[in-house]
């Protein structure tokens, strides 16, 4: 496992590297990537081999203390860093915290403000859902030749504002096999086919959380019925708890601390001597 120094200057060990994911261009090998933004979330997707994760900045730390191991890239929300002032503070707090990357989807400007500090930035491209508005529906980005020669040139001019790698989200498969070929930035496809560097899935997709599986997502778990179960049992528990009280059969004698009858006498000559 790569040894490296994190932006904090810690010596750190690192699944993936930015180095070692460039390295996977035209090799045909790939890397995992997922979603975590607890403690619990990370662990899980480390002891389960994923390489990769994706979390809210402002849960670098938290996801830290889940796994020291797993190359994690900190979401950067857009009404968070606005200004480039505001933009430079979050991606720094980011990586001192202990992120390996930032991403955003933000303009080439912004994306070459923070490549210019060496901080390593990826991209999102093709559906971003929070400019679906442009698109007018979620739906695949690049289905035509017009769409697709001008997603290309975002390609470019990401690449050219520095950023070293782009989740690609909802570009058709062979779309993205033939801009993939021709560019240097690392792909994440997340619903773009299997002609990238890196796989990506969100992980209540993966664990079975989603109430509605997109077309893109496989489930391999089943946490919703789960969750369900939990839930049933807790109100269950609620509610025998609420029934026991009413009937007043909690708290019985068990749950109740005793005293022995001669300290509780003495108690009470003291209270009725208190009275006088």
């Amino acid at each position: 496992m790569p040894r490296i120094f994190d932006f904090a200057g810690r010596e750190v060990e690192r699944r993936a590297t930015v180095a070692s994911l460039r390295a996977l261009k035209g090799s045909g090998r790939h890397v995992t990537q997922t979603t975590a933004d607890t403690a619990e979330e990370a662990s899980a997707a480390d002891e389960a081999g994923v390489e990769m994760v994706v979390c809210r900045s402002a849960n670098v730390a938290t996801v830290r203390e889940g796994s020291q191991r797993l190359f994690v890239t900190a979401a950067l929300g857009f009404t968070q860093a606005v200004t480039a002032d505001d933009m430079l503070r979050a991606a720094f707090a980011a990586i001192s915290t202990g992120a390996d990357a930032v991403i955003t989807a933000r303009g080439y400007e912004m994306v070459r403000l923070l490549s210019a500090e060496s901080i390593p930035v990826v991209g999102h491209l093709g559906f971003v859902p929070r400019k679906s508005t442009w698109f007018g529906a979620v739906r695949a980005v690049g289905k035509t030749a017009d769409e697709a020669m001008d997603l290309w040139d975002r390609f470019r001019r990401l690449e050219d504002a520095g950023a070293f790698a782009a989740e690609c989200e909802l570009i058709p498969g062979a779309v993205l096999s033939e801009i993939n070929r021709r560019t240097s930035l690392v792909t994440i496809s997340l619903g773009s086919g299997s002609d990238a560097e890196v796989i990506s899935l969100f992980a209540s997709d993966i664990c079975g959380e989603s109430s509605k599986l997109p077309r893109h997502a496989r489930a391999w778990g089943d946490l919703a019925r789960l969750h369900k179960a939990v839930r049933d049992e807790r109100v269950s528990a609620l509610s025998g708890f609420r029934a026991a009280v009413a009937s007043a059969s909690f708290p019985a004698s068990e749950q109740i601390a005793g005293i022995p009858s001669r300290e509780l006498e003495d108690f009470g000559a003291r209270l009725g001597g208190a009275e006088k």
